[in-house]
């Protein structure tokens, strides 16, 4: 009995600490408490996740993406869920569902009545980070927001890609708008629900083997039709070279050509110009000596013309004078102008015969 209440006493002392001090034990258990209470009022938040941070007392909803410590205040104030919103893949391929990630591969059916089929259709889908309240209210906590993906992307996938006819899907460029039309489509849905298509990837389809033999043969001919294209652009690639080595040559020989007939021009020239010269220079000396000639005829008829007026003078005179004379010294004058000279004279008959009458100059009378 004794030696139980020794312990006791002894027991106590420690709890209560030497000397009224606090007893370590004490400490030991608030700072555990402490560790306890702020573990259950904070949350981590790691890279690739937000985290949605709900007042029960107001109601609010809070999105929290940068990654760190969060807190959240303990006896149900706040609750807090962490949302994944990484890249995630969604593939639909093979004959039945796997996974609510693995689904059966899409079948379509195309504008012109034929069936293809994709083996393998990748989508890269995320929960959008700055919607991660809307996602959590329609979605739920987790992964849930899965459960749209199959319904949405199904149904637009299959209504986009049956838009297009067979030789439409085997298109690259219109197969790749029949995918950006699709995409828009079904972020405009998802989007309302805080996930987002990043990505679709979509192997080439898959049609019966008919078809993929006449996909063939018609991927042969474009083949060769390439191949003549190539062969049409290297010939013209020939041809444009073998122009501008025959427009070079005859360009060599078009400006020899022109030099040898500017240098002819020159020369036909500088000789234009020389009897050009030569021919105003004998104009010069044939104008003047013309000048002289006519000069000297001019003051030649001028002598003349007053040796003719003065020997006209005279002969006026002459005659003037003569006509002023009486008339026995005309008729002497007259005389001595016929002197030597024989006039026959016969007589004038009436008749129808005239006989001929000759007058003979005889002598030196004129």
């Amino acid at each position: 009995m004794t030696d139980a209440r020794a312990a006791s006493r002894k027991f106590w002392s420690v709890v209560k600490g030497a000397g009224g001090e606090p007893s370590r034990i004490w400490i030991a258990a608030a700072a555990l408490c402490v560790v306890i209470f702020f573990a259950h009022s904070c949350a981590s938040v790691e890279a690739g996740q937000v985290a949605v941070r709900i007042n029960n007392v107001t109601g609010n909803m809070e999105v929290i993406t940068q990654p760190g410590v969060i807190m959240r205040l303990p006896f149900g104030i706040h609750d807090v869920y962490i949302l994944d919103v990484s890249p995630q893949t969604f593939h639909m391929r093979g004959d039945t569902n796997m996974s609510t990630l693995i689904v059966k591969e899409l079948q379509v059916r195309a504008s012109d009545g034929s069936n293809f089929a994709f083996n393998d259709t990748t989508i890269l889908f995320r929960a959008i980070p700055g919607k991660a309240d809307e996602t959590l209210r329609d979605s739920g906590i987790g992964h849930a927001y899965y459960e749209w993906l199959l319904p949405y992307v199904r149904t637009i996938l299959r209504d986009e890609f049956g838009r297009e006819s067979t030789l439409g899907v085997s298109n690259p460029t219109t197969f790749g708008q029949a995918e950006d039309r699709a995409r828009q489509r079904v972020n405009k849905l998802l989007g309302e629900h805080g996930i987002e298509i990043t990505s679709i990837v979509t192997p080439r389809p898959r049609f019966s083997k008919e078809y993929e033999d006449l996909i063939e043969a018609r991927n042969g001919a474009e083949n060769q039709l390439a191949v003549i294209d190539s062969e049409l652009q290297r010939a013209k690639t020939e041809r444009d070279r073998k122009l501008a080595e025959v427009e070079r040559d005859q360009n060599k020989v078009i400006q020899t050509k022109r030099a040898d007939l500017e240098a002819a021009l020159a020369t036909a020239a500088t000789q234009s110009t020389q009897i050009h010269r030569e021919v105003d220079s004998y104009k010069i000396d044939k104008v003047a000596i013309g000048e002289a000639a006519k000069s000297a005829a001019k003051s030649k008829a001028t002598e003349l013309k007053g040796q003719l007026f003065a020997q006209y003078q005279s002969k006026q005179a002459e005659i003037d004078a003569f006509r002023n004379q009486p008339v026995e010294r005309v008729m002497e004058r007259l005389g001595e102008r016929l002197k030597g000279v024989t006039i026959a004279i016969e007589p004038i008959r009436q008749d129808g015969s005239p006989q001929r009458v000759q007058l003979e100059n005889i002598g030196g009378a004129k």
